[in-house]
């Protein structure tokens, strides 16, 4: 299950992924409804679900200040907000990455992915490390 997060809401990034993902996509409120879900809250509704991959463009309130958990995966697509339509390309790229390319892989990661390199910290470290796009 891919969960977006909620500043992807109403830009068919959810369409986008569709169109390759096989899997359930849905945004983040829809794991918790008719509250308000704020970024502190985001892990614990994210461990409700068997081993879902979070994305969001959000990254400065989620890299290096969300601990890895193995039950979850949390990607931040680092870019801006006019550049939306870049995260599906972006997402699906990174999934194909020998080191992320199953679900079982990638649980426990929080990764950073550019266009060009994937920065990544895993559970239970905080080191830093990063690939190329292959």
């Amino acid at each position: 299950m891919i969960v977006l997060d909620e500043q992807l809401l109403g830009r068919q990034v959810e369409l986008d992924i569709g169109r390759w993902y096989r899997g359930k996509v849905v945004y983040i409120h829809a794991l918790r409804p008719n509250t308000v879900v704020k970024d502190d809250a985001i892990p614990g509704i994210l461990r409700t679900q068997l081993q879902p991959t979070f994305v969001t463009i959000n990254e400065t309130d989620f890299w290096l200040r969300m601990r890895a958990d193995r039950q979850f995966c949390l990607v931040c697509i680092a870019v801006p907000d006019s550049r939306v339509p870049a995260v599906s390309g972006l997402l699906q790229q990174t999934l194909q990455h020998p080191q992320f390319r199953t679900k079982a892989q990638r649980m426990g990661h929080v990764l950073r992915v550019t266009t060009s390199t994937i920065h990544y910290y895993a559970f239970p470290s905080t080191t830093i490390y990063a690939l190329d796009h292959e």
